[in-house]
C-alpha cells in the first residue's frame, strides 16, 4: 500500500510548485482594487479541489466574496469531516519592509527553517496551510486511502471578519453536515515540539473619531485655548490602562475565566525562552498586565491594543496646524465567556464618557467574535494528538493561542460540532507583517499528518 511518506517523496515538487503559482495572485480582501484577484484565486482553489479528487466542486456566491465549497462523499454512513481555511490574505504594507516582493513568492533559508522557507504574503496564513489539506486530499483519494467523508469550505473574506461567512452557515446547515470540523490556521511550538492549539482568544474592533473644531486652526493663534483633538486622544487612549497594565474599562473583566493554578502550572511546561523571545524582536524587556507570564498574557489574558492613530500634518517640513479631527483603531483580544458585543458597548460607553466637553467622539465598530476552547477529551482532539505522534514521535502539547478565528464559535452554535485546530505554522513566520514565511518542512509535515487524523478519526468513532 502506497504511503503518504513516499506519495510526498514522489510529487513534493509539483505540490511547491503549485502553492507558488497560488501565492503570486495578490488576493487581498481589505482593498476592492484587488477584487479581480480575488475572484481568480477562488477559481484556482476551485480546480485544485477538483482535480484532487472532489466529487463536486462549486463556487457560491455571497454579498462579497464567494465560498469555495467541495466534497467527496464515498459513504453517507461514515463520519464526515469539514475542512474550513481561507484563499484571502492581508495588505502586504509596508512594501519597504519586504525583503523580496510579497507576491513573488522565494524560497531562503533561515535559522529556524535550515532547508529553506516560502517567503509571500499567504505563505503560511492560510494558503500554504489551506493546500496542505487540499494535497491531503489528494493522496487519500488517489490511493483510495480515505476512510471517511470530506466536505471543504474555503472562504475569501477571513481578513476582514468573516463578513458574510455566517449568512452562508446559516443557509446551508444540512450541506455542511459534519462530525468534527478541522482547521490549519494556527500554529504550533516549534519543529520539534509540536503542539494543538485549543483556545483561541475572541476579538472587538473599533475605530475611533474625534473631533474638535470646525477646521484645521493655526497653532499660534488658537493653541492653548481649545481642545487639540490629537492631544485628547493620545490621552483618553493612554488612560484605558492603570499603572499595572490593567484596562480600566468598567465591567471589562467581568465575565474573565481565571484559570486555575494547576492549569496555569501546565500551560508552563511549554518550552519557552524569554531571552530568545526578546532577542528575536530586538527589545530590552517584555511588558504586560502585572502577575502574569509572558506566555499567559497572549494567550489567557484580554487586551486592548491601538492598532492605527493618524491626524494633523504628516508631509515633509513643518505645518503649525491644529487638525480638526483625530483618528484611532483599537482591537480588544478577549478571552472565553467575553462577549465580543458587550465589550464593545462596554468600551464605546466609557470612551463616550471620558471625552471634555471641548471634543466629539464617534465609536465605529467594525467586526467582532467569540473566543473558543476546545476539550482535549473528545475524539477529534485524541484523534490529532495519535495522527502528531505517528508523524513527529511525540505527544503534542495543548496550547492556548492569542490569536482570533471568530467563525470557530459560530461553527459550534450553527453546526453543533467541535473545532480541531491542527496548524503547522511557528509564531516568526511573521503572519500579518512584512517577510511573511511558512518552512517547507512545516508545508510537507502537514500534508503527511492530516491523512493519520482522518485515520485515527474513523478508528475511534466506531
Amino acid at each position: 500500500m502506497e504511503t503518504i511518506q513516499n506519495y510526498i517523496q514522489q510529487h513534493k515538487d509539483r505540490f511547491l510548485n503549485e502553492l507558488l503559482e497560488l501565492l503570486k495572485i495578490p488576493s487581498i480582501s481589505a482593498d476592492s482594487a484587488y477584487k479581480n484577484d480575488v475572484l481568480k484565486t477562488a477559481e484556482v482553489v476551485k480546480k485544485s479541489l477538483e482535480s484532487a479528487g472532489c466529487d463536486s466542486v462549486e463556487i457560491c456566491k455571497t454579498d462579497g466574496n464567494p465560498i469555495v465549497y467541495g466534497e467527496i462523499i464515498i459513504n453517507p454512513d461514515l463520519p464526515t469531516v469539514l475542512v474550513y481555511g481561507h484563499y484571502d490574505v492581508q495588505p502586504a504594507d509596508p512594501l519597504e519592509l519586504w525583503t523580496s516582493p510579497p507576491f513573488e513568492p522565494v524560497i531562503k533559508k533561515t535559522d529556524l527553517h535550515p532547508e529553506g522557507a516560502i517567503f509571500a504574503r499567504g505563505a503560511c496564513d492560510d494558503k500554504g496551510q489551506m493546500y496542505m489539506h487540499v494535497k491531503a486530499l489528494e493522496f487519500m483519494a488517489k490511493t483510495k486511502q480515505l476512510p471517511c467523508n470530506v466536505k471543504f469550505m474555503i472562504e475569501g473574506e477571513e481578513e476582514v471578519g468573516s463578513v458574510n461567512l455566517s449568512k452562508f452557515v446559516k443557509a446551508n446547515k444540512e450541506k455542511l453536515k459534519n462530525d468534527v470540523i478541522l482547521i490549519s490556521d494556527t500554529g504550533m511550538i516549534s519543529n520539534d515540539v509540536p503542539s494543538i492549539t485549543t483556545g483561541l482568544r475572541g476579538l472587538s474592533y473599533v475605530e475611533i473619531e474625534v473631533t474638535g473644531p470646525n477646521r484645521d486652526l493655526h497653532s499660534g493663534l488658537y493653541g492653548g485655548s481649545i481642545a487639540n483633538p490629537i492631544n485628547v486622544l493620545t490621552k483618553m487612549i493612554a488612560s484605558l490602562h492603570d499603572e499595572n497594565n490593567h484596562i480600566t474599562i468598567p465591567g471589562f473583566y467581568d465575565k474573565v475565566e481565571n484559570l486555575s493554578a494547576e492549569e496555569r502550572a501546565e500551560m508552563a511546561k511549554a518550552p519557552f525562552s524569554l531571552e530568545k523571545y526578546k532577542k528575536a524582536l530586538q527589545i530590552e524587556d517584555v511588558y504586560g498586565e502585572n502577575g502574569y507570564s509572558t506566555n499567559e498574557r497572549n494567550s489567557i489574558r484580554p487586551t486592548l491594543d491601538v492598532n492605527g492613530i493618524w491626524g494633523g500634518y504628516i508631509g515633509e517640513g513643518a505645518k503649525t496646524v491644529i487638525a480638526s479631527k483625530a483618528f484611532a483603531k483599537i482591537s480588544m483580544r478577549l478571552v472565553p465567556h467575553q462577549d465580543w458585543e458587550e465589550i464593545t458597548e462596554l468600551f464605546t460607553k466609557h470612551f463616550e464618557s471620558i471625552a471634555p466637553k471641548g471634543v466629539t467622539v464617534k465609536v465605529k465598530p467594525h467586526h467582532g467574535g467569540q473566543g473558543y476552547v476546545t476539550p482535549i477529551d473528545n475524539i477529534g482532539y485524541k484523534a490529532a494528538s495519535k495522527a502528531y505522534q505517528e508523524t513527529f514521535g511525540k505527544m503534542p502539547i495543548p496550547q492556548r493561542s492569542g490569536g482570533s478565528i471568530p467563525i470557530v464559535a459560530l461553527f459550534e452554535q450553527e453546526l453543533k460540532s467541535k473545532t480541531i485546530l491542527m496548524g503547522f505554522g511557528l509564531d516568526s513566520d511573521a503572519i500579518h507583517s512584512p517577510n511573511e514565511h511558512f518552512g517547507l518542512f512545516n508545508f510537507y509535515k502537514g500534508i503527511e499528518t492530516i491523512p493519520y487524523f482522518y485515520k485515527y478519526f474513523a478508528e475511534l468513532s466506531k
